[in-house]
């Protein structure tokens, strides 16, 4: 009876200290940051929201962390966790982010299911494609070439309401889709130009992208919110207005996006917030 008792209490406690360590597997994964306030931001897009290594950066993460200190926390408070596009209302309704600075455009079906304090940026889609393309000039020409977007975004919505001669491929992330350019696995990638301008001048692609320069959309990026919070609302609208009067905003834009060769559009930006509802 020892024996077995001894035996049972061993194999007990080995589940235990097995189940605890799949736990902290879990929180770690995917997160980045020691701090309590978590924002969702995207890992895989240069100049707006980049996980290398334990360093985040970009236009989205720089924007994310002057709000947060105006909230009261610092970029030590602060826990990065990823925000793929089709995942980012769940992560904002079941409370794992407080917010989330993710390249997320304003539309009126999204408002249905989250609130949304800005627009702090307002981009354009737009189209990259490889460097010896020449057929691909617009939307227009894209009938029965072959099309890359992520699953969740309006980019893909977008391609799919106007262009439906187009054979639209809708991957995970926006990376999946440069590497199935690159190696002629799809003709073209759409969504934001802000994106494709930062993937455009990373240096592995370099000279074998570029970005077609005709926009056909207008992509107003909004701060996510809990669905009603209209207090929470009014204070990310008030810290991006002091950024955008601060001079911050404008620091932010260069450092990110002009290594890119990006060009700001003037008469949008920077934007008006809109009145919380």
């Amino acid at each position: 009876m020892k024996v077995r008792q001894f035996g049972a209490i061993a194999a007990a406690s080995v589940i235990a200290l097995s189940l605890t360590a799949c736990g902290d597997s879990a929180k770690d994964s995917g997160g980045g940051g020691g701090g309590d306030f978590k924002i969702g931001i995207k890992f895989d897009q240069p100049g707006l929201g980049l996980k290398e290594g334990s360093s985040y950066t970009g236009f989205d993460v720089d924007v994310a962390t002057y709000v947060a200190k105006e909230l009261g926390h610092d970029a030590k408070d602060i826990s990065w966790v990823q925000a793929p596009s089709a995942q980012r209302e769940t992560l904002i309704s079941t409370g794992q982010v407080k917010m989330v600075v993710a390249t997320y455009s304003i539309t009126d079906e999204r408002k249905q299911k989250v609130s949304f304090a800005g627009p702090y940026f307002i981009a354009g889609q737009d189209l990259l494609v490889r460097s010896d393309e020449s057929t691909i000039t617009g939307p227009e020409t894209l009938t029965g070439k072959r099309l890359c977007s992520v699953k969740g975004s309006t980019s893909a919505q977008k391609v799919k309401d106007k262009y439906p001669g187009v054979q639209l491929q809708e991957f995970g992330t926006y990376s999946e889709c440069v590497a199935a350019l690159v190696s002629k696995g799809v003709d073209a990638l759409t969504t934001d130009n802000t994106i494709l301008a930062g993937y455009a001048s990373q240096d592995q692609y370099k000279g074998k992208l570029k970005v077609v320069g005709k926009t056909f959309s207008e992509e107003r990026y909004g701060i996510g919110l809990k669905k009603g919070d209209k207090a929470m609302c009014e204070k990310v609208n008030t810290a991006i207005a002091k950024m955008i009067s601060s001079g911050e905003w404008q620091k932010a834009v260069d450092k990110n996006l002009g290594p890119a060769g990006f060009k700001v559009d003037s008469a949008t930006n920077p934007p008006k917030q809109d009145a919380c509802a």
